[in-house]
């Protein structure tokens, strides 16, 4: 039996690291060996008995297996199922412990196999060095380190690297023209170096949202085909430009805004759009919640402060907004009221809080809204569904109820008299993301809400599906559709 156990120092803290490492189907994403990879069967990559199905640069095709995953210890382990390689029962196991002179990460990579008589030291060479070394390599460079001779040169905070000069390639999903989902394809990507007051990332994870099937369509003109969708995702900052603080490479940070460009592996943009990740918020789960999330906290607390023993009417009460508008909402002390489509969805809706989903299909939602208060209506309807339900939801309104619409998924809102609101004295808000998270200070205000509901339980998330980002196109026939419940993401 052959063993082969290599380890290196990445000059970051073991968080960022594994950040980087945890998900199976990253490798991808870091290590310069592989072109392609995906899970198969549309499993997580952090999912034990998930198989990772890859293609090598020199053609080389591979499945591995992922045997044990650990946050907590910061380790995975995986067995080799197929390959072209003769490695016999080959195990291997990724670890990361924090080092304790500073934010450094110990790495150890290590495995166990058995090779054909005669080539135990070609193959051990060849997994140590092709494999090992050379993802360790990958990553150091990831975050802002030179490798030279097997050691490490530190990054700094005041000086790029060489390698910070050239352009970094990856892919992204281009809408080639206004359109069905049929327009996205992918391409070869380009992110150019940061200049001032600028960050290039690596994406870990990107949120799927419905204003990207707007900006696909063309009803938002939010891009000029061809280009990239697109405004929420996470990942790790590279490199920074002159003038940047307050960030340095090696940092996790999300963004939701625009302009768009998030459907890629890496893209640079200015700094002060990105925020920083706190400890207690993964990736993936800000990449799911940065946008819905945001949306939930000015829909809540700015465009309508929503008060206890209020009464509120929470249109898609299962979706991504929906649900956390709806937990939100209860933790305020409101009652909740939700339209939901399927039994599925209303039980969905009723765990987050909504005391009363109401399956649209089935039932007038107008009546049983005046059935639940009493004839006195709800004091604001939250309406992203659009040209469907708008008329009926400002009736569902009480004397002096407020009707926010944000969204319109069945359709635009026809022209409507705004005089014949007068009857109710309704207010009527569009509020636009934009106009609430114009400014930095705006953005930090808003999220440092968001990361303290999701630090004291107050929100909690589901990622109810998950998309390799080559597969955007698949994700929007799903979300166009209403197959999807609570937030999607897309893996690059």
């Amino acid at each position: 039996m052959v063993e082969v156990r290599r380890s290196t120092i990445v000059d970051a803290p073991v968080d960022q690291v594994w950040a980087v490492l945890r998900d199976f189907n990253g490798h991808e994403r870091w290590h310069p060996a592989v072109a392609e990879s995906r899970i198969e069967e549309g499993r997580a990559g952090d999912e034990p008995g998930c198989v990772r199905r890859f293609k090598l640069k020199d053609g080389a095709e591979l499945r591995e297996q992922l045997l044990r995953h650990s946050d907590r210890e910061r380790s995975f382990s995986y067995c080799i199922i197929d390959s072209p390689i003769p490695l016999i029962d080959y195990v291997s196991t990724v670890t990361l412990k924090p080092v304790t002179d500073g934010d450094r990460t110990f790495w150890e990579w290590s495995s166990s196999f058995a090779a054909p008589q005669g080539r135990e030291a070609d193959l051990a060479e060849l997994v140590g060095e092709n494999i090992y070394e050379a993802g360790f390599g990958a990553v150091q460079a990831m975050f802002g380190q030179q490798v030279r001779h097997g050691a490490t040169v530190p990054r700094t905070r005041t000086m790029a690297t060489p390698a910070d000069a050239r352009p970094l390639d990856g892919g992204a999903v281009v809408v080639e023209r206004f359109g069905g989902p049929e327009v996205l394809r992918w391409e070869r990507s380009t992110a150019m170096p940061p200049g001032p007051g600028e960050v290039r990332l690596r994406h870990t994870a990107i949120g799927l949202n419905y204003i990207d099937v707007y900006t696909r369509t063309g009803y938002y003109p939010l891009i000029a085909p061809p280009g990239v969708p697109g405004m929420e995702a996470a990942g790790i900052v590279l490199d920074v430009g002159p003038g940047v603080h307050g960030l340095m490479p090696g940092d996790r940070v999300a963004y939701a805004c625009a302009p768009c460009g998030a459907y890629a592996e890496v893209r640079t943009m200015k700094a002060d759009l990105v925020v920083p990740l706190p400890d207690h918020v993964s990736d993936r789960l800000a990449a799911a919640v940065m946008l819905k999330g945001m949306s939930a906290e000015f829909l809540l607390h700015r465009v309508h402060a929503v008060r206890e023993g209020d009464t509120i009417l929470v249109h898609a009460a299962a979706g991504g907004v929906g649900q956390l508008v709806c937990q939100w909402a209860r933790q305020i002390g409101a009652t909740v009221i939700g339209t939901v489509g399927s039994a599925e969805k209303a039980r969905i809706a009723r765990a987050a809080g909504c005391a009363y989903p109401i399956l649209y299909a089935e039932t007038d939602f107008v009546d049983r809204v005046m059935e639940i208060t009493e004839g006195r209506g709800c004091d604001v309807v939250y309406d992203a569904v659009g040209a469907d339900t708008f008329m009926k939801s400002y009736e569902a309104l009480a004397v002096r109820g407020h009707l926010v619409s944000f969204g319109q998924a069945s359709g635009p809102i026809p022209p409507i008299d705004l005089a014949g609101f007068v009857q109710k004295s309704a207010t009527v808000s569009r509020p636009n993301f934009g106009h609430y998270t114009s400014t930095p200070n705006e953005v930090r205000s808003i999220t440092d809400r968001l990361f303290r509901a999701l630090a004291n339980g107050v929100l909690q998330v589901e990622i109810a599906q998950e998309y390799p980002l080559r597969e955007a196109a698949e994700a929007h026939r799903a979300l166009e559709s209403r197959r999807t419940t609570g937030s999607t993401i897309l893996i690059p």
